[in-house]
């Protein structure tokens, strides 16, 4: 395993229980413990983790992992999910796109769209994620509006005033979100307020509202409210949703749709 591949298992671990101990690292990952600790001091010195009396812990309850660090986590339920999302769209429309993994696969399922191979424009892609907008800006078919503003390193996105006057311009068919959890109690939303702020004014901009989601971000809340469930109109995700979740948002009003 490389030293990459090993630092993003380590941080996806790390995320999902807390804490982490060196030998327990090195049980899962099947390397020795000198290697974890030299792994968790490197890590610390890059303020992704805090180092501990033999182990690890995240920064707090509300960490985020960094965009480059989650590409690898539940991959292909990300990819299903994306594929069922690029084929909502339709040729010729507006899509807002917010940032993160699941709206970066939906980006490149539409770029190997055969049907969106030509047009003028085949798709214009709305996004405030600069990986996106790099993913698509080679795509001459597609014509790709950046919303401007400030990046958040974490994951790529542009926020603020800048972004906001660019999106109070627009109308969009419709907005394709990417969330950290989606509940039908509490709605959609992510873990810093600014993307929240901005993804909320793509919904508002948008004729219809679409919610990716793997199975993993339902019934799950998190910092910042993006909006309420009574603003989706369709939520995608996995066959391993719960069919009580599933019903739950169906009797919201939501169209759900698991791939």
């Amino acid at each position: 395993m490389s030293r990459d591949a090993r630092w993003q298992a380590l941080l996806e671990l790390l995320v999902e229980r807390g804490r982490l101990e060196v030998e327990e690292a090195a049980a899962e990952l099947a390397v020795s413990a000198a290697t974890i600790r030299r792994d968790f001091d490197q890590l610390a010195e890059q303020q992704m983790l805090v180092r501990t009396r033999g182990g690890a812990v995240v920064h707090g309850v509300s960490y985020e992992l960094p965009l480059r660090y989650k590409t690898a986590r539940r991959a292909s339920e990300k990819q299903r999910v994306a594929k069922a999302v690029a084929e909502l769209l339709a040729p010729g429309e507006a899509v807002g796109l917010t940032g993160g993994t699941t709206t970066t696969e939906v980006a490149r399922a539409l770029a190997v769209r055969g049907d969106l191979a030509t047009g003028s424009p085949a798709l214009t892609v709305v996004t405030n994620a600069l990986n996106i907008a790099n993913e698509l800006a080679v795509r001459p078919q597609f014509k790709i509006v950046v919303t401007g503003g400030v990046a958040r390193a974490q994951s790529y996105e542009l926020v603020g005033p800048l972004a906001d006057g660019v999106l109070g311009q627009i109308t969009l068919d419709v907005a394709v979100l990417g969330v950290v959890g989606f509940d039908v109690a509490h709605g959609a939303a992510a873990h810093d307020e600014a993307e929240a702020a901005i993804n909320r004014l793509l919904c508002e901009r948008a004729e219809r509202v679409v919610v990716a989601a793997d199975s993993s971000k339902l019934g799950r809340r998190a910092f910042a409210r993006i909006c309420g469930t009574e603003l989706v109109d369709t939520l995608v995700t996995d066959t391993a949703a719960e069919r009580e979740t599933v019903r739950r948002f169906e009797e919201a009003g939501v169209r759900v749709l698991t791939v």
